[in-house]
C-alpha cells in the first residue's frame, strides 16, 4: 500500500496499540516517517516505552494520519541492518531543526516498522 505524499508530510500521526495488560486501546501522538510503503517510528525509551511493549505483545495496530486511518502490523527493526540505518536517517532528517539536530536520539532510539494492510 502506498501513502499519499501529502499524508507523509504531516508532522504527527496517532498510533493506537492494545494494552498488553488491560486489553484497552491506547493512542499516542508520535513522529513518523514513510519509506518504501512502510511507516517508521523511533522509540526514545526503546523497549521500555509502553507503546513498544504493547505492540510486541499485540503487533496489530491502527495508525491515523490527518483524517485517514490505516490498520498495520508492527515489528521492531533488526539492529544493524540497512533498514535500521534508513529508519533512523529518515526520522532525524524529517524532524531536525536549527536548534536541535536530534543526532543523539537518532543513534539511541529503537526503530519500529509498520506494514500497512491493503
Amino acid at each position: 500500500m502506498t501513502i499519499d505524499p501529502a499524508l507523509a508530510s504531516e508532522q504527527f500521526c496517532y498510533l493506537t496499540t492494545t494494552g498488553r495488560v488491560t486489553g484497552n486501546f491506547h493512542e499516542i501522538e508520535i513522529w513518523f516517517g514513510v519509506a518504501d510503503g512502510k511507516l517508521y517510528m523511533l522509540a526514545g525509551g526503546r523497549e521500555k516505552s509502553d507503546w513498544v511493549r504493547n505492540l510486541i505483545k499485540q503487533p496489530k495496530v491502527s495508525i491515523r494520519i490527518a483524517h485517514q486511518t490505516f490498520d498495520a502490523v508492527a515489528r521492531v527493526v533488526e539492529a544493524g541492518t540497512n533498514e535500521d540505518a534508513m529508519a533512523r536517517k529518515l526520522l532525524v532528517e524529517k524532524y531536525r531543526s536549527p536548534c536541535d539536530d536530534l543526532s543523539g536520539w537518532g543513534r539511541t532510539a529503537l526503530p519500529v516498522a509498520f506494514e500497512l494492510n491493503a
